[in-house]
Formats: C-alpha cells, sequence, structure tokens
C-alpha cells in the first residue's frame, strides 16, 4: 500500500527486565545526554575517543535486551534521511584531491569529516532509539519534566504522540477513498491525489485540533501536563551514572592528550 504507515509503537521494548530496566527513568535519560553531547561535541578525527564512546553504546544495547532486529531497522530508515546531508560533506574542499570530476571532487578532508561525522550520528542514533525502545512514553515524558524541561514543550511532544495515530487514521481513511474512486491507477494521478490529501490533511488537522483544545480545556486542561511524584533512584542509578560521567571524560581525556 503507498504510504504504508503501519503501527505506531516507539516503546517496544519496555516491559522487558534487564539492568537497563531497573534505572529509573530519569537516570536512563541522563546517560543517554552525556553520552550523546560528549560524542556529538567530539572534534572531527577523533577516532580513539569515539571508540571508547562505542564500547560504552554497545554496553548500554547489550544491557538493555533490546530486540536488536527492530533496533537496526530504526537506525538504518532514519540513516536514509541523514544520508542525504552526509553525503554532502564528502564533496567538500580541502586536502589532497583523490577523484574528480569537472566540478565535482573527493578530498582526503571531505573523507575524513564524513567518516566523522558518520560515526556520530550512527553512534547517537543507537543511543537514542534504545532509549525510546525500553522506556514508555509517559515515563520519558514525566523524566523529562523531572529534569526541568519546559513543561510547555513537554505537553506539545504529548500532544504529538497522542494523535499521531489519529492523522495515521485520517489519512488511511482518505487513500482508501481515492482508491475506492480509482484515482490512483497511475503515477501522474498518484502525484497529484496524494498532493491534495496532504493539504486536506493540513486543514483537517488545524480544525479537530481545534475541537480537541476547547475539549481539553472545558475539562480543566491549564496547558501544562499532570506533574506525579518521581520514582527515586538507588544505588544502580548512582553507579550507572558516575560509569557514565567517567566513560565520557575517560573519551575527553584521550582526546586531549593527543592534542597535547
Amino acid at each position: 500500500m503507498l504510504l504504508h504507515i503501519g503501527a505506531f509503537h516507539l516503546d517496544v521494548d519496555s516491559q522487558q527486565t534487564s539492568p537497563w530496566h531497573c534505572l529509573v527513568p530519569k537516570t536512563r535519560v541522563l546517560c543517554t545526554l552525556l553520552l550523546l553531547f560528549a560524542i556529538a561535541l567530539t572534534p572531527n578525527g577523533r577516532w580513539w575517543t569515539w571508540a571508547i564512546y562505542a564500547v560504552g553504546v554497545g554496553a548500554i544495547v547489550l544491557s538493555s535486551r533490546a530486540t536488536l532486529s527492530v533496533l537496526f531497522k530504526r537506525v538504518a530508515v532514519e540513516s536514509v534521511f541523514i544520508g542525504v546531508v552526509l553525503l554532502g560533506t564528502l564533496f567538500r574542499g580541502g586536502g589532497a584531491v583523490l577523484w574528480q570530476w569537472g566540478w565535482l571532487q573527493v578530498t582526503t578532508e571531505g573523507l575524513w569529516v564524513l567518516g566523522s561525522v558518520t560515526i556520530k550520528a550512527l553512534l547517537s542514533l543507537l543511543l537514542a532509539n534504545v532509549l525510546v525502545l525500553t522506556t514508555s512514553v509517559p515515563e520519558l515524558l514525566h523524566a523529562l519534566t523531572v529534569l526541568r524541561m519546559p513543561p510547555l514543550l513537554v505537553a506539545i511532544l504529548a500532544s504529538m504522540y497522542r494523535y499521531i495515530a489519529v492523522l495515521v487514521g485520517e489519512f488511511q481513511s482518505m487513500q482508501r477513498a481515492a482508491l475506492s474512486r480509482n484515482l490512483m491507477g497511475s503515477q501522474r494521478w498518484q502525484r497529484l491525489v496524494i498532493g491534495n490529501m496532504f493539504g486536506s490533511l493540513f486543514i483537517r488537522t488545524l480544525e479537530r485540533g481545534e475541537r480537541v483544545h476547547q475539549a481539553m480545556l472545558s475539562r480543566g486542561y491549564e496547558g501544562l501536563p499532570p506533574t506525579t511524584t518521581s520514582p527515586a533512584g538507588n544505588q544502580r542509578d548512582v553507579v550507572a551514572l558516575t560509569l557514565t560521567a567517567v566513560l565520557t571524560l575517560l573519551g575527553q581525556g584521550i582526546y586531549l592528550v593527543s592534542v597535547v
């Protein structure tokens, strides 16, 4: 089926039992953010630093017992979109020219940057997907609230997750209506119909959003997510945060030593 989206499930492995699941959601988010910032802020070409971070990412993937097939499929789909941007770094100037065709050229500097950014993107995608796979959306949103993320932004994320299935259902009903009227027979008609469907879906989204918002206000909604008590961390959480911080500092230490 054209533009088939399927079931919208993020937290596939949130009910499993593992050392990663024993940590409170706040600790999982903090460990993920520490490693993400360390990976993203490391300058290009620091291969040994990324090797250390890759060990940490691999330990998180193994300890979480995430379904590897689902994890790698999601990373592969997301890499397609990132790959378009990554490919542009290959043709940047600087360094020795390895291949040239007209104004296109592949240089050592381009390969250097492409390899560095690819490793950063791959490690970051693995970390983010493990967090989403193993943590339920309500727990993840609550952890963001506890970590002092702007409540309005958390409310927007919660609404997006809550009503994305409604948008998928609207699109699929419009698609069935187009198929029943034999409007998807050729590639040209498919492009025209899908373009009109997206425009109509945008208008329907605005109208439905207004109705949903009015219904929420009539039931006492104040624009902020409800706050509940956060589960207290234990010794495992302290150990996990300490190990993550040590790993981060170790990687940065190797980077600083290589610079000196």
